[in-house]
């Protein structure tokens, strides 16, 4: 059994991380699943209301006693940016068409919600804040910090990962090329910083003192085992915990998953406005080519996401937005608490 700093100040007894998933996949009751195995369960609150995430970390600590992460942006919202909407409402609407939905709506270009988010995670104090798309301000991690709340940043490449230390972070989680979902970069173009995961880790380990979290592709007991092995203290898995019964995932992203033969994955803004990798599908392909008609994160997330839920309940792949890591092809199905047990067996942590 693996017992290190990080470990210790987390509270949990095995390296093994929920990435936060926020958004569907990502449930209190997956999240409670993997605490109670004695890993860190997370949950994503960056779409949600303050009262929301006060709810759902009440609803959590009905399911487990075990500390668990909450995660928001910090940051990433562009509301400087003027696009004209109709040519984006016009691809949006054809699919809308398809799925038997009323043309779209514009959402309005929504304000930046993480001060209001943030001060609902620090009322209800859960053990762990992780964050991604930036960094709170130096007040915000000091009063993260005042109430005990060990703080986890993000970082794609070495120089964000300094970043993170110089504002007092206790952990890095290093997201690497191969993950799934939206990039964390924030201190240079997404193109400049996919950087593969064992680089990285030896990148960020060479530059900060700080204990390293590896994330990215990870899916397997070898795949923990050779992160492990490059010196991270825990290892953190998303895509892998997707086709696991406690997710919120619709069946057909499941499925989607489940079926995957090889490595499909594109990075695409198409759903959200922001760069993520997920498997290529049918509203990726009818946004190819016209990217310039994207609208900015969080505007075009919001503008998609009846189609989105829509596509969920008829079992549209097309028009889901299919995150993935580079490691699909190796998902498999199981209640999570096994899957925690098997990464364990399998990395011979036992």
């Amino acid at each position: 059994m693996i017992v290190n700093a990080l470990l210790q100040r987390l509270g949990i007894e095995h390296p093994i991380l929920l990435a936060p998933m926020a958004g569907a996949g990502g449930t209190p009751e997956l999240a409670a699943a993997v605490s109670n195995a004695g890993g860190l369960g997370a949950w994503g609150g960056a779409y949600a209301k303050p009262e929301e995430i006060a709810a759902t970390i009440r609803r959590m600590r009905a399911l487990t006693q075990r500390p668990f992460n909450i995660n928001l942006f910090a940051g990433g919202c562009q509301t400087d940016h003027a696009i004209d909407p109709r040519p984006m409402l016009e691809i949006v609407g054809a699919a809308h068409a398809r799925l038997g939905l009323p043309p779209p709506v514009l959402p309005p270009s929504p304000a930046d919600p993480f001060d209001a988010q943030l001060e609902a995670v620090l009322a209800e104090r859960p053990a762990v804040f992780s964050f991604t798309f930036g960094m709170p301000s130096p007040a915000q991690i000091g009063a993260l910090k005042a109430r005990d709340i060990a703080v986890v940043g993000t970082a794609t490449t070495a120089a964000e990962a300094r970043l993170l230390e110089q504002a007092g972070v206790d952990a890095i989680a290093a997201q690497g090329a191969e993950a799934g979902a939206h990039r964390g970069s924030f201190a240079a173009p997404f193109e400049e910083s996919m950087v593969p995961l064992g680089t990285l880790l030896r990148e960020i380990r060479g530059s900060v003192a700080l204990p390293v979290i590896a994330s990215g592709g990870l899916m397997d007991g070898r795949d923990v085992a050779a992160a492990l092995a490059l010196g991270a203290a825990a290892v953190q898995l998303g895509t892998a915990f997707l086709p696991c019964p406690e997710s919120g995932a619709p069946e057909a992203y499941k499925r989607a998953l489940l079926a995957a033969k090889r490595d499909t994955t594109v990075i695409t803004r198409a759903f959200s406005g922001r760069p993520a990798r997920g498997l290529s599908n049918g509203f990726i392909a009818m946004v190819a080519g016209k990217e310039s008609a994207i609208l900015p994160f969080r505007q075009q997330n919001d503008l998609t996401r009846p189609m989105r839920n829509e596509a969920g309940k008829q079992g549209a792949a097309d028009f889901i937005s299919l995150w993935a890591g580079q490691g699909l092809t190796r998902s498999r199905a199981m209640p999570a608490a096994d899957l925690v047990a098997t990464l364990i067996a399998e990395a011979h942590l036992g």
